[in-house]
């Protein structure tokens, strides 16, 4: 199976699913940046939280993890959402225009995931279980999920030019 996921005829699929998959990171992190309860008061994450940890009015915790309970609440008393806000807004729009352009793809590939499991941690399925695992399927892809983007051009000018960038020739015998 690994095999085919890293087979370079695949690239242009692995491409395209990885466009698809920045694609909903801008797409989700602009429309939170153009709202002032994302950018300015933090309110719209502090909503999320409370809800999450069922601290709103009939509501309980839809947190399955008493430690990961424990840390939104610690986030959401301390009143962390004014600033964690903007992280997640920057977090979003910067992982989606990376994975677009195949841009440190492998370290976006990891944020990603990892932003989708603190939402599915958080209780919101939502479409948070299908980018998870086109994530971790790109992860798996290697190579091959930037086969196509500037990753690929960055590593063929770093081979090409190793002895010009400082790197020791190889060592004759």
């Amino acid at each position: 199976m690994r095999s085919i996921l890293r087979d370079r005829r695949f690239s242009i699929v692995w491409t395209l699913l990885r466009i698809w998959l920045g694609w909903q990171w801008l797409e989700a992190g602009l429309h939170k940046f153009t709202d002032p309860k994302w950018v300015q008061t933090g309110e719209a994450l502090k909503g999320f939280w409370a809800k999450a940890v069922g601290a709103l009015p009939n509501t309980t915790s839809a947190i399955k993890y008493g430690w990961y309970e424990a840390f939104i609440r610690s986030l959401l008393n301390g009143g962390h959402y004014t600033w964690f806000a903007k992280l997640v807004v920057a977090g979003e729009i910067l992982t989606g225009i990376a994975l677009i352009l195949g841009a440190a793809t492998v370290f976006s590939l990891f944020i990603s995931a990892f932003m989708n499991l603190n939402f599915m941690l958080a209780g919101s399925a939502s479409t948070n279980p299908v980018l998870y695992t086109v994530a971790i399927l790109l992860l798996v892809a290697g190579s091959s999920a930037y086969y196509y983007g500037i990753d690929r051009l960055v590593l063929n000018y770093w081979q090409r030019n190793k002895e010009k960038l400082g790197e020791p020739a190889a060592a004759h015998k």
